[in-house]
């Protein structure tokens, strides 16, 4: 019981001897990256495990080629484990970052929406306390308030379902019912939906009438992926424009093109397309007052969840976004 004691001291001495002068080491890098962090860690770890084992060797009177078995053993243990280090710290610290953009994305669409909100709510209330108080009494100007509340509440509703399913892409709650769809058919039903809102603008919406792949896909997303791009284009379509629906099949993917002529985005914006609350730049010609931001943003999860893609590309007269999706 003696000697275990005795043993226990000696490695306990040997391992301090290193172990604390790592803490002061790590102490003193705590503003460094968690790779640098996580590999010091280890090593800290290993040497004192080795420190200890080396003091209790020479206290036991180890021979020397028992002793040197042992090192080579602790040498490959160490080596392995500040392998893992590098790869678990580089892990850790892609995904920090990843936090931190999420994080600052989660502020700049708290305040893009705060503000989104923040304008009709305003407005709504001024006309509102107008007809309560009686300020307007003409017939016409009280329909026209009416209308114009009406409009800017399903906006406001428009927003809020957009970042409800924002939140269900972000958070991995999306559960897609996977099922053969004809592309024609969702495109048809869509672009017979954003007619009556293109043709106030006297933008044609031109839809191919045949080609249209079958696609391994669930319907409900399906359809809002191409009601947001058709959204989105009239939305930057100037009057008089023309928006170009058009689809096919391409190896063992379907895709659908959806091509407008707003005049192009600038070359420097084009990755940022898909970013959430971006709004374009002065490259495009903006329309009316714009959404959240959010419409493209989404195009892009609800796409990816279906194990597609989607991308951007000038054309012309403008831009072309192309869906790809893997063919029923």
């Amino acid at each position: 019981m003696h000697d275990v004691l005795v043993m226990a001291v000696v490695a306990l001495l040997g391992a301090l001897a290193v172990g604390l002068p790592g803490a002061v080491v790590l102490r003193l890098l705590h503003r460094k990256s968690i790779t640098i962090n996580v590999c010091v860690l280890l090593a800290v770890t290993v040497l004192a495990v080795g420190a200890g084992v080396v003091a209790v060797a020479q206290a036991m009177f180890l021979s020397e080629h028992d002793l040197k078995v042992l090192l080579i053993v602790l040498g490959i243990s160490g080596a392995v484990g500040l392998g893992l280090g590098l790869w678990l710290g580089r892990r850790l610290a892609r995904e920090a970052v990843w936090a931190e953009d999420a994080r600052a994305t989660e502020r700049q669409l708290v305040a893009w929406v705060s503000h989104d909100l923040r304008t009709p709510l305003a407005g709504m209330r001024a006309m509102a306390e107008a007809l309560e108080d009686g300020i307007v009494e003409d017939p016409a100007t009280v329909a026209e308030y009416h209308s114009r509340i009406r409009t800017e509440t399903d906006r406001m509703a428009g927003l809020v379902d957009d970042l409800f399913e924002l939140s269900r892409i972000n958070a991995g709650a999306l559960r897609l019912s996977l099922a053969t769809v004809r592309l024609g058919d969702v495109v048809s039903d869509a672009v017979s939906s954003a007619e009556p809102v293109a043709a106030t603008r006297r933008i044609r919406v031109v839809a191919s009438a045949d080609g249209w792949p079958t696609v391994q896909a669930s319907e409900p997303e399906l359809s809002r992926v191409v009601a947001n791009l058709l959204r989105n284009a009239i939305h930057y379509t100037p009057s008089d424009g023309t928006i170009t629906v058009t689809g096919g099949r391409d190896g063992d993917e379907g895709w659908l093109a959806v091509a407008d002529t707003c005049g192009g985005i600038a070359e420097s914006d084009l990755p940022r397309v898909f970013d959430v609350a971006y709004r374009g730049s002065a490259a495009r010609t903006p329309s009316q007052h714009g959404g959240g931001g959010l419409g493209l943003a989404i195009v892009r999860g609800l796409v990816e969840a279906h194990g597609g893609r989607v991308a951007v590309q000038n054309v012309s007269d403008g831009c072309r976004f192309v869906v790809r999706l893997p063919l029923s």
